[in-house]
Order: C-alpha cells, then sequence, then structure tokens
C-alpha cells in the first residue's frame, strides 16, 4: 500500500531508522518527538557516560562512524552528534514533529469480538486494513494544543529505558515519606548538567541504589566532588558481572559470544535434532568460555577482594543484555574508601536517619538517596494505547515476556509494530535490520505466518529466555543469539543469511552491522 500514512511514535535511533526505511519504500512517515531534538536516551545522560559497545557494533550498516572519532567507546556528545548527522544526511528531521507528545493511540476498525476470532494477523494476514485505522491523539506542549491524526500503520519506538522510572515498593510509612533527606531518581540525575549536578551532591552523604551502569557512574561523580569527606554508599541487591574491557585474557570478547561457533554451545528457540544435540556436546565448552571470561573479571578487578562475585555465570549476564562496563579506576575509589558498596539483600527501607538494610538494626546515614532502579519499560509501552483490549494483550501473562513475534509484531494487534523495546548487545545494530524487515513486510515482500504459529514461535523464544536468563528473562533480550535472530529476519525477507566469505570466516568471525550493508 505505497503511500500509507505511518505514524512513527519516538524520534531516538529506532524511530530514525523506522523513518529512513519506511521512506525507501514509498510510504508517508510521520514522526512524534515529545522533546525538541532527535537522540531518544541519549539527550540527556549522566555526563561522564560512554557506549557501552564498541563503536563498530554500534554504527548504522550504510554510514559508519566520521574518522574523527577515534575512540573505542564515544562519549555521549559524540554518540548525539553521530546520530544527528546520520538523520541530516538521510534528510529525516522534515518528518519530525517536534514537541509533540503522543497522549494515547486508539484502534478503529473491527469489534474486539471480531478480532479475537483471527486466524490471520489483522484478519487477513496483510499490515494494512481497508477498513481498520489508528487515531494517534497528540499535544502540542509549546502551544497546549491538542490534534488528531488518522494513520494506516503505527510504529512504537519508545524505548524502555526513559519516562517511567521504576521504584521500588515499600511497606507502609517505610517508603522516602519517611525519610528526612532528599530522593530521586537517576533520570532527575540525568537531567542536571556536570556543574549543577556536582553542586547538588557537593557536601552531602550520597547513597545510590543499584549496580548498573548509571548506579556506577553516578557513584564515580560523587566520588569526584567529595571524596573521602563525604564517601558515597553504593547499595546493591545483587553482584553483576561489570567488565573492565571487552578482551578478556587479551582475547576479543566477540569472538567468544558474537559468531556462529558460539551460537552452536546453546540451545536454540526452533532449532532442529542435530543443533540440540551439538548444543548439549558443547556444553562444557559453554562453562569453559564463560569461566574464562569470569577469572579475568574478577582478576582484574579483584572482585572476591571486596565480596563482589556474583553467584550466576557470565552466560547468563550476557543472555539477559546486562553486560556494562566498569568506570576506569572505579574500584579504587573502592580501594581508597571514597565509594563503598553495600549489600542490601532482599529489600530495604527507608527511616528519618536514612536507609535500614533488612536485617540490619542501625540505619545508615545519608542525606540524598539516588535511586538508579531501572525504568519500567512495560508500563510505557502499555499505557500509549487507550484500550484495555490491547493493553491486556501486549502485556501478556506476567510469567513471560511481552509477545512480540520476531520482537516487533504483537500477533493479536493489526497494523501496529513495536522497534526498539527487546534488547540485544548493540541496540542500533538490532533496530536497523528490525526496520529493515519491518519495510519489506509494508511492502508487501513477505506475509507472516498465522497468529497461532506466530504464538507457538513467541512461547519458543520466552522458554530460551527463561533458560538461560534466569530472574531476567522478562527483559525481552537477544544478547546471545543475535546471529539465530538474524537469519531468521533474513530468511523472511527473502535474504541470503550467511554473510561471510568462506567456511572458517562464517564460522568464527564475529557478526556486526557492516556484514548486512551490501543487501
Amino acid at each position: 500500500m505505497e503511500g500509507a500514512q505511518v505514524a512513527i511514535i519516538g524520534a531516538g535511533i529506532s524511530g530514525l531508522l523506522a523513518c529512513k526505511y519506511t521512506l525507501s519504500k514509498g510510504f508517508k512517515p510521520i514522526v512524534f518527538e515529545s522533546r525538541s531534538s532527535i537522540g531518544g536516551v541519549w539527550i540527556k545522560t549522566v555526563e561522564t557516560t560512554k557506549l557501552q559497545t564498541p563503536k563498530p557494533f554500534f554504527q548504522f550498516c550504510d554510514y559508519p562512524w566520521p574518522e574523527s572519532v577515534t575512540e573505542d567507546f564515544p562519549n555521549q556528545h559524540q554518540v548525539l552528534d553521530y546520530i544527528d548527522s546520520y538523520a541530516r544526511h538521510f534528510d529525516l528531521l522534515k518528518h519530525i514533529k517536534f514537541d509533540t507528545k503522543v497522549l494515547g493511540i486508539e484502534y478503529e476498525g473491527p469489534s474486539e469480538e471480531e478480532m479475537e476470532s483471527w486466524s490471520l494477523w489483522g484478519g487477513n494476514g496483510e499490515p494494512f486494513a481497508s477498513k481498520g485505522k489508528w487515531k494517534v491523539e497528540v499535544e502540542d506542549t509549546q502551544c497546549h494544543s491538542n490534534q488528531v491524526y488518522i494513520v494506516d500503520f503505527v510504529i512504537l519506538c519508545i524505548g524502555r529505558f526513559s519516562d517511567v522510572p521504576n521504584i521500588p515498593e515499600f511497606p507502609p510509612n517505610k517508603g522516602p515519606e519517611a525519610f528526612h533527606g532528599n530522593v530521586i531518581h537517576s533520570m532527575e540525575y540525568a537531567a542536571l548538567d556536570y556543574k549543577s549536578a556536582a553542586e547538588f551532591v557537593k557536601g552531602k552523604q550520597v547513597t545510590v541504589v543499584g549496580l548498573q551502569k548509571s548506579a556506577l557512574d553516578i557513584a564515580m561523580e560523587c566520588s569526584d566532588a567529595n571524596g573521602l569527606e563525604k564517601p558515597c554508599t553504593v547499595l546493591y541487591k545483587t553482584e553483576h558481572w561489570n567488565v573492565p574491557d571487552y578482551f578478556p585474557w587479551g582475547f576479543p570478547l566477540a569472538y567468544l559470544y558474537l559468531n556462529r561457533f558460539s551460537e552452536l554451545l546453546v540451545h536454540k528457540p526452533g532449532e532442529g535434532i542435530l543443533l540440540s544435540l551439538l548444543a548439549t556436546f558443547l556444553s562444557p565448552l559453554r562453562w569453559a568460555i564463560s569461566k574464562f571470561v569470569e577469572s579475568h573479571i574478577k582478576n582484574k578487578l579483584r572482585l572476591a577482594k571486596y565480596g563482589m562475585v556474583p553467584e550466576h555465570g557470565f552466560l547468563q549476564q550476557i543472555s539477559s543484555c546486562l553486560i556494562s562496563t566498569v568506570p576506569e579506576k572505579f574500584y579504587d575509589r573502592v580501594e581508597e574508601g571514597s565509594i563503598i558498596l553495600k549489600k542490601s539483600g532482599a529489600n530495604f527501607s527507608f527511616c528519618q536517619e536514612g536507609v535500614l538494610v533488612n536485617g540490619e538494626e542501625t540505619p545508615l546515614k545519608t542525606d540524598l538517596v539516588i535511586l538508579a532502579t531501572g525504568f519500567n519499560g512495560d508500563k510505557k509501552l502499555k499505557d500509549i494505547f487507550m484500550s484495555s483490549f490491547f493493553q491486556d494483550h501486549l502485556a501478556g501473562s506476567p510469567n513471560a515476556a511481552v509477545p512480540l513475534y520476531r520482537e516487533c509484531i504483537h500477533p493479536r494487534i493489526p497494523q501496529l509494530a513495536v522497534i526498539g523495546f527487546s534488547e540485544s548487545v548493540s541496540n542500533l545494530y538490532t533496530s536497523e535490520i528490525r526496520c529493515r524487515w519491518l519495510s519489506e513486510l509494508l511492502a508487501g515482500t513477505f506475509k507472516l505466518p498465522s497468529i497461532k504459529e506466530m504464538e507457538e514461535d513467541v512461547k519458543k523464544w520466552d522458554e530460551y529466555l527463561k533458560n538461560y536468563s534466569g530472574q531476567y528473562y522478562r527483559r525481552s533480550c537477544i544478547g546471545a543469539l543475535h546471529i539465530w535472530y538474524n537469519d531468521q529476519l533474513c530468511k523472511d525477507m527473502g535474504w541470503k543469511p550467511k554473510r561471510k566469505k568462506g567456511f572458517f570466516a562464517e564460522l568464527f568471525e564475529p557478526y556486526g552491522p557492516m556484514d548486512y550493508a551490501s543487501i
């Protein structure tokens, strides 16, 4: 349906890619962005934040990084400049409505009863339906006026790491209201410029809750501001395999986890008997590789000395997309005492003086608590729908990840796709091939299988997540299987899945964005 109107919600990386590739197929995209600039999560980060993925794996396949960026892990400003340059190069900005917040979307078409009876996506298996449209209600945040757009298809590119903070639940009278000091979320801290952030924490006893990248970066900035005089406490629940670098014992991590051989070691959704037997047979090697990486991290960061050795394996960490780099000299700050690591156990609560860790009688005295506890991406995605019918379908089971076929399409929600919600080791890389897949679907290059077949495929991926991601399976991550996943998209589109030249290159060389550039 060339010329169809496509609403794209969000002008982060996924939204820009969706705009570019829908344009390439002759569609008319309109991008709604609530802020005044592009870049998504990169617009506002902690000042010291750098790219977590090595640069070669985080780039557009047809627009490489400029030669002026020599660092392997560019900083926030370099990443934002790169994204902006990409948008300008492909003339995407004219399709974006800035300062336009989407209040909600509503489907106008067949009844809920009729949709429940469908055996094919949208009733006929087509991305566009003659009697179905989406109503998108938006607010101009500058003029405070509302407007409604009627479109043929919606692509949600709202991400999962912004806007809706994940706030821990506390017993009555034991939450932030019981505390005499300030409690903020890392999102509020990141909104400050570097000078303001330093002044905000200066002279305060700060407790940072969390142990992922934002928590570590904020703790380093608090340490810079206060030193030994007011040590920053990092309160965490579970130890993680945060990496010091991507070269365990001098060997590139990509050759251990980002090539076809590494994926032969794990059981995959939809695999045949031969691949299943091979994964079982090679399981000792899978265990040995994990221990090899763990030994490097333990040695370089001196984890045993600080009681920070995780109980789970590294494979679970990467399968959950929870890999993050430790800021340089972080454990030197722990050694000198300007950062204090403290395990909270199952939970913690607030009292007037500060934080009370479960099982302890003496409170952890503090002036400021920064909750680096992530975001509630599921709620953000669910709340954009006005209809409880679609909200319930999207939420799925509380014991399963968000049910998206190919991590893009909900089998029960017509004329809509989700890009950038499910994670990988490089979200830019994965979002690009998903957008290419979606544009081919919209153009009629291929059709989706029946709703039943799609739901069965979703269940197989959910079983994989539960098997390898442990307690973090709801994160929707293809981290350790990105080649297997890309192969499925390529086969759908009629592309050749194997992109390398020669048997050994195909088996052992890491896959990255540039392997798909020539398609």
